[in-house]
């Protein structure tokens, strides 16, 4: 396929396949219904289902939902609808709790082999147990139990005669590994809690770590590729694998994750925006969200070249922001048709254009696709202009409308500004022009030029409607990337929080535009590229939100 460049993950499954190490090629994403996807998963959504794909294989879709605490329906269901959306469909549709008696199993027989042990400690205590990087750990009292009272006290957990964090089952590794992944990690925890999935079937829940070497396994994963946080857990996960005795191996390899300038990359912090009402839900259109992106009016093609062109290293450097908005922009230049929205507006009367007159005027959809046809606009004797495009005392080099210049109107005339009419405290309220019928766009009129060309909407017939403008939502360069869960980390956070990330104001749009669809892009000229909100957006309130602006300095 052709956008499959060669890269090091690609560069393994040739070689198992050539080698014979491997007859087919099955991937997976397996995500914890914990929260909305966002951009960096898109990454591995596009690396799991594009490789797959080139090699004729499979990719499983799995929910990762071990946790019943933190997940819900709700995300199970919008993570679907995020995949369908990036131009993905999965071949199995799995959840880690399909295979909880598996897993349930696999621990039993782990302790039947002396490689797993109940353990009374509590949380801290384990953790003080763990030891450090210079020093190792200490061997739990609890870690010589025999086989039969861990395989007792492993069926009491089960029945639920134990309360939340009494009893854990960790599985007996290596106190003193360097790696500390390896120090008898905890693979069992009790939860009283009820599961999206399995009701209160279980109030014992497998590891992350534990499980999902295991759901690879039994689903046949030859290649689990995933981010490098979990580089330092593989040890681990080919230590369950093999002496859980599954009878397929598959292999973790890591890539580097994608992180965006000027974007919150962390679920937890992406829930913390939600809850305290920073954002207008999961989706808001500055949220890095894959269902945000999709509301402000990304487009699935832009986000997968995007991600394709970042390419697939080892390395977590920052890709600019920019790089996004260049490939929506490159995406929508041929796709959104043109047209005019005046923002901010300024009434002018054109005083020599007869009362009463209506006459349409012809102008093309999309220049840079001919085959879109041709939209009529109305032109009357009152327009609106936007605010910026009048001075009354401009500078130098200003060739926009100001007393006694003459600019174009696109698609229609050449006007001058004859008189300022302003209120009763000196603000300019309207404008009155006269307007030359001779210079009519389209006749080939060439008697003499003018520098600016102003866009407009005819006043009468109006439309109504609101823009909303963004900015980034950190005012940083990047979002800080500490993992520690200090109130200082927090606080840090909040602090870059950009009190100008979103700007509501209202205008007008062409009176074609009045039945607009929800999710229509469209260029507005001179301003960028916008999308119709389909949250907000209602039969008498048409909403636009800004996509990205027409230009960028970004360079690839």
């Amino acid at each position: 396929m052709e956008h499959n460049s060669s890269n090091f993950i690609r560069n393994i499954i040739v070689n198992d396949l050539e080698t014979g190490k491997r007859t087919h090629v099955t991937t997976r994403f397996p995500p914890e219904p914990n929260g909305y996807l966002h951009i960096g998963h898109a990454k591995s959504i596009v690396i799991n289902f594009d490789l797959a794909d080139e090699f004729n294989g499979k990719t499983n879709l799995r929910f990762d939902d071990t946790n019943p605490v933190k997940e819900d329906i709700e995300f199970v269901n919008a993570i679907k609808e995020d995949i369908k959306w990036l131009g993905y469909d999965w071949d199995g549709l799995f959840f880690a709790s399909d295979y909880f008696q598996e897993m349930y199993e696999k621990a039993v027989l782990l302790i039947k082999k002396g490689k797993a042990y109940v353990d009374d400690l509590s949380a801290d205590e384990i953790r003080e147990y763990r030891g450090t990087l210079k020093e190792p750990g200490k061997e739990s009292p609890y870690r010589n139990r025999s086989i039969e009272e861990n395989l007792d006290l492993f069926d009491r957990m089960r029945k639920g005669e134990f309360g939340n964090g009494e009893k854990v089952l960790r599985a007996k590794i290596d106190m003193s590994s360097p790696n500390i992944n390896l120090r008898d990690p905890v693979i069992y925890r009790i939860s009283h809690a009820t599961h999206h999935n399995t009701g209160d079937q279980w109030c014992i829940y497998p590891m992350y770590a534990f499980a999902h070497p295991l759901e690879d396994a039994i689903e046949d994963v030859t290649h689990s590729i995933c981010t490098t946080e979990f580089e330092d857990q593989r040890p681990l996960y080919n230590w369950v694998v093999e002496e859980c005795e599954m009878t397929t191996t598959p292999q973790q390899i890591e890539f580097g994750r994608l992180n965006i300038t000027n974007a919150v990359m962390s679920k937890r912090k992406l829930k913390q925006l939600v809850e305290e009402g920073i954002v207008d839900g999961w989706d808001d259109p500055r949220m890095p969200t894959i269902s945000g992106l999709r509301r402000r009016g990304y487009t699935p093609e832009a986000i997968r070249e995007f991600v394709r062109e970042t390419g697939i290293s080892k390395g977590s450097g920052f890709v600019d922001s920019q790089m996004l908005d260049h490939f929506v922009r490159e995406d929508l230049k041929l796709k959104a048709p043109r047209t005019m929205g005046v923002l901010r507006p300024l009434k002018v009367v054109i005083t020599n254009y007869p009362e009463g007159q209506v006459e349409m005027l012809d102008a093309e959809i999309n220049p840079e696709v001919p085959e879109m046809g041709m939209r009529q606009i109305p032109f009357s004797r009152e327009i609106y202009i936007e605010q910026d495009d009048f001075m009354e005392d401009p500078p130098k080099k200003y060739f926009r409308l100001f007393p006694g210049n003459e600019v174009r109107l696109k698609h229609a005339y050449f006007i001058k500004c004859e008189e300022v009419i302003k209120d009763e405290d000196g603000n300019v309220v309207e404008i009155h022009c006269t307007y030359d019928p001779e210079t009519k766009s389209g006749t080939g009129f060439t008697g003499r030029k003018v520098k600016g060309t102003l866009h407009w909407v005819e006043a009468t017939q109006a439309v109504p409607a609101e823009f909303r403008l963004y900015e980034p939502l950190l005012t940083d360069e990047s979002e800080e990337t500490s993992t520690e869960e200090t109130e200082v980390v927090e606080k840090t956070f909040l602090d870059q929080i950009n009190p100008n990330s979103l700007e509501i104001i209202n205008g007008f749009i062409e009176p074609n535009l009045k039945d607009i669809e929800p999710q229509t892009k469209l260029q507005f000229f001179r301003h960028g590229y916008f999308n119709v909100d389909p949250k907000h957006t209602t039969k008498d309130n048409i909403v636009f939100n800004l996509v990205v602006s027409l230009k960028s300095s970004f360079k690839l």
